[in-house]
């Protein structure tokens, strides 16, 4: 998304093009049968859920009018991206990005399927939820994304209009990171001030699940290196590439770079180290240094040293959207192929059934433990400056939600 377009060929703009129209099929689908659903259902009365899933999620632009926008609050967030005079350079930097990263997803369809993915994720966790969980049930979730339609604050007004009164709010970042997680979670707790200043809604949080055992990555990998001949499947290089951070992010003690690691040493331990891997870093945007090595800088360094395949695993990501459907596979995958090196990436995670059980074991045994918070999510940085931070962590901290 945000590191520098290469001229993508046209095959590999066609493929990444029709993988998305089709998920847009999906979506059309899901849609129409859903509106149906309600105009069957008007007449009667809905109670109101016992329990919200808050699904927090980076967000995208549904089309390519909402990049602009979309690059303005993503640019404008000091979690994410700490920059010098921000209110000032936030709007111009989004302003002068947007034609390159609209022909971005214009190469993908015209628009982010990540909304899509999302909300077929909370479906799907919400009835697995009320089979599994009926003392919680009924289960309904709602989508919060950071940067993009639905935004924190419609979702929280969604669920005061629906009368919740429990809440969690379940993160689709597997590992914690101050600039995802930590930034979703303030803009929560500076909504809630104005949208339920009474705290009518109690909260637990959901903040980070790096090595549980149902994250459907080692499948998938399994699936992708059985396309390779025997004889060469072993020498496969696993390219875990996840979204990278400013190193003064990194410096501050954010936890995100650990964690990423934890997620591929549990992989590898399921794969039986079968295969040579390297953890890589992409999407770095500016000057200022970020954490290393870049995924593309690294495709090159392997290309000279004579590998013959890569295999790309989006880590850091649940569900497609530009980082896998353009970044990976047609920016990256255009480098390889000028580079003679084999490149493929690992189907996300989207709708796996498997990776649905484990958002639902982690919500479930959240609420059977009867904890607010994790006991890592009320530690700050050892640098950290950031005030509403603190005061994020401490209002979910201190929520009372034991029955």
């Amino acid at each position: 998304m945000i590191s520098s377009t290469l001229c993508a060929t046209r095959s590999l703009a066609t493929s990444a093009s029709a993988r998305h129209l089709r998920l847009r099929g999906i979506a059309s689908t899901a849609a129409a049968a859903q509106a149906a659903a309600v105009a069957g259902t008007a007449a009667a009365a809905t109670p109101p859920p016992k329990t919200a899933l808050l699904l927090m999620n980076m967000g995208g632009p549904h089309t390519l009018q909402e990049v602009e926008p979309f690059l303005f609050r993503l640019f404008s967030d000091k979690d994410l991206i700490p920059i010098p005079f921000q209110s000032q350079l936030a709007p111009w930097i989004a302003k002068r990005r947007t034609p390159k990263i609209q022909d971005q997803y214009a190469q993908i369809g015209g628009g982010s399927p990540i909304r899509m993915w999302t909300e077929r994720q909370g479906q799907l966790v919400e009835k697995l939820m009320d089979k599994l969980s009926p003392e919680t049930a009924p289960h309904k979730s709602y989508v919060a994304f950071r940067y993009a339609p639905p935004l924190t604050d419609e979702a929280l007004q969604s669920m005061k209009r629906d009368g919740v009164q429990r809440a969690v709010a379940l993160t689709l970042y597997p590992q914690y990171s101050c600039s995802t997680t930590g930034s979703s979670l303030n803009e929560l707790w500076k909504n809630l001030q104005q949208i339920d200043p009474d705290n009518s809604i109690r909260w637990s949080v959901v903040d980070r699940f790096p090595t549980h055992p149902k994250l459907a990555f080692a499948r998938h990998i399994e699936a992708a290196l059985s396309e390779y001949p025997e004889s060469e499947r072993k020498d496969v290089v696993l390219l875990f590439s996840a979204h990278s951070l400013p190193m003064s992010v990194v410096n501050r003690g954010d936890p995100y770079p650990g964690e990423v690691a934890a997620t591929v040493h549990s992989i590898m331990n399921r794969l039986g180290h079968s295969n040579p891997y390297r953890l890589v870093w992409q999407s770095q945007v500016g000057p200022a240094e970020w954490l290393g090595p870049k995924t593309d800088a690294t495709i090159e360094g392997y290309a000279k040293q004579g590998k013959k395949h890569l295999l790309a695993i989006p880590i850091a990501f649940v569900s497609d959207h530009v980082e896998t459907l353009f970044e990976l596979d047609i920016e990256y995958g255009h480098l390889a192929k000028e580079k003679g090196i084999g490149f493929k990436r690992v189907e996300s995670l989207n709708d796996d059934p498997i990776f649905i059980e484990a958002l639902a074991d982690v919500v479930r045994e959240h609420l059977a433990k009867g904890d607010a918070v994790s006991t890592q999510m009320p530690l700050r940085c050892p640098s950290c400056t950031n005030a509403t931070c603190g005061k994020t962590k401490s209002f979910f901290a201190q929520q009372t939600v034991k029955q």
